[in-house]
């Protein structure tokens, strides 16, 4: 089976303003860079659909849900915070987002992939049950996660997040749900400031120092994440892949390169081909330098290709 890749055009029609580091750009040059290296050629691609209501409603609440649906201008930016703005595309950017996510999840579990990769945006680790902040409106990992659960009837599956920011909407979400384990790295102190008050048993945070590297950030899974994981033993993998952990990025301050993608990557399989019949389904979250997030996504996509 192959690896399947969700997108939709009205996620590059998203856009909060000319010089907002989350931008359109970041779509088109995974696209281009899948294209130009040939692994375009490895993927099912296919085009999202929108998230229903009561897939949303699964982890955010109605009254969120309309407030955000309220919020959509028919023309220029509406503000939600300082930093997370919606224009007129923005509402079906998200709901296509969050859409990609449960039909990555409905087709790995249904054996018309073996995992997926959502080339979506608006991010969504942020986006906590009642809040958008963070450039994110709704949690589009955590309603994948939650569908698996729900709809399909998983009874354990794990968030794995390595995005340079801590994937404060998802624990939201998730704290307390003994069905959802999440492990996460992120560079700390530093924006959202939070998950770094200890860990729990399902919630498996580890905060990393400003100018961390790939030895720091391979330490912490080899010897924190992966035994989590193999005692929780999950039937299914979600992952928020944010790249902006990159040494090249300039929004943040950890060091990580390429390789430590590929090989986290590889980590992640051989987690969901141990436990989860290797099914996984990654979906974008952060990467603002446009060409380390393109080379990242790509070691990333071909790791999941298994090429």
């Amino acid at each position: 089976m192959a690896t399947a890749f969700l997108h939709h055009p009205d996620c590059g029609l998203h856009d909060m303003g000319a010089h907002h580091p989350e931008s359109p750009d970041r779509l088109t040059a995974i696209e281009d860079h899948l294209l130009a290296t040939g692994l375009i050629q490895h993927l099912v691609t296919e085009i999202a659909p929108k998230a229903l209501r009561e897939q949303l409603l699964r982890v955010h609440d109605a009254g969120y849900i309309d407030s955000i649906a309220s919020a959509s201008p028919h023309r220029g930016l509406f503000h939600l915070d300082p930093d997370t703005a919606m224009n007129p595309h923005s509402l079906s950017a998200a709901l296509h987002a969050a859409g990609a996510v449960v039909r990555a999840t409905d087709m790995v579990i249904g054996g018309q992939a073996e995992n997926a990769f959502c080339n979506v945006r608006p991010p969504g680790h942020h986006a906590c049950r009642g809040r958008a902040m963070g450039f994110c409106f709704f949690n589009n990992v955590a309603v994948g996660a939650a569908h698996a659960l729900e709809a399909h009837g998983l009874d354990r599956v794990a968030v794995v997040d390595f995005d340079v920011h801590h994937g404060n909407g998802t624990e939201d979400i998730f704290d307390g749900d003994p069905r959802v384990m999440m492990v996460s790295t992120f560079q700390h102190p530093f924006y959202p400031y939070s998950g770094a008050e200890g860990r729990s048993e399902h919630m498996v945070n580890i905060p990393l120092a400003a100018y961390s590297g790939g030895t720091q950030f391979r330490e912490a899974v080899e010897t924190i994440w992966l035994p989590a994981l193999a005692d929780f033993e999950p039937q299914m993998i979600f992952v928020s892949a944010g790249f902006d952990a990159h040494r090249d990025d300039e929004m943040a301050s950890l060091g990580l390169v390429e390789a430590d993608y590929a090989w986290v990557t590889q980590q992640i399989m051989n987690v969901a081909a141990r436990y989860a019949g290797g099914r996984i389904v990654s979906t974008l979250e952060g990467g603002y330098n446009l060409q380390a997030l393109a080379r990242s996504v790509a070691v990333h996509v071909r790791g999941l290709c298994g090429i």
